[in-house]
């Protein structure tokens, strides 16, 4: 009961328990990135890249919100503005990231774009979990 307290429930500083929390969180944000990426694509009619990139605000909306309330426990700063700002920017070069990953598995080696966007978000998740833990909290 106490190792689910600690991984599920307590605060902690602990890297990997807030590793192990990120990668639900990220989960999370990525359903609903994912998602929108197939409805803006599929339904829509919108550019791939162009609705990876709306659905990657959108999934990281998710993930700043969820990351602050269950992820990370102590901020470095107290300004919400700078810190949503930060987070924003290691949001960008993120996206960067997804959308040239995206691109390249898609139109270079002809991947199917939903499946190239599973392969981007294994970078994605990686760079902007400890970009934010060590940038951002404590």
């Amino acid at each position: 009961m106490d190792l689910i307290c600690k991984l599920l429930k307590d605060g902690t500083d602990n890297v990997s328990v807030q590793f192990f929390r990120y990668i639900f969180v990220g989960g999370i944000a990525f359903v609903v990135d994912f998602g929108l990426l197939y409805i803006l694509t599929e339904y829509l009619g919108i550019f791939y890249i162009l609705s990876a990139t709306i659905s990657f605000i959108f999934g990281l909306i998710v993930n700043y919100i969820l990351s602050l309330i269950w992820v990370f426990n102590k901020r470095k700063l107290n300004n919400r503005v700078h810190e949503f700002a930060i987070f924003t920017l290691v949001g960008i070069v993120g996206l960067g990231l997804n959308n040239l990953i995206m691109y390249f598995f898609t139109e270079i080696l002809l991947v199917y774009y939903l499946f190239s966007k599973i392969i981007s978000q294994v970078f994605v998740l990686l760079w902007n979990f400890f970009v934010r833990r060590y940038a951002l909290f404590k």
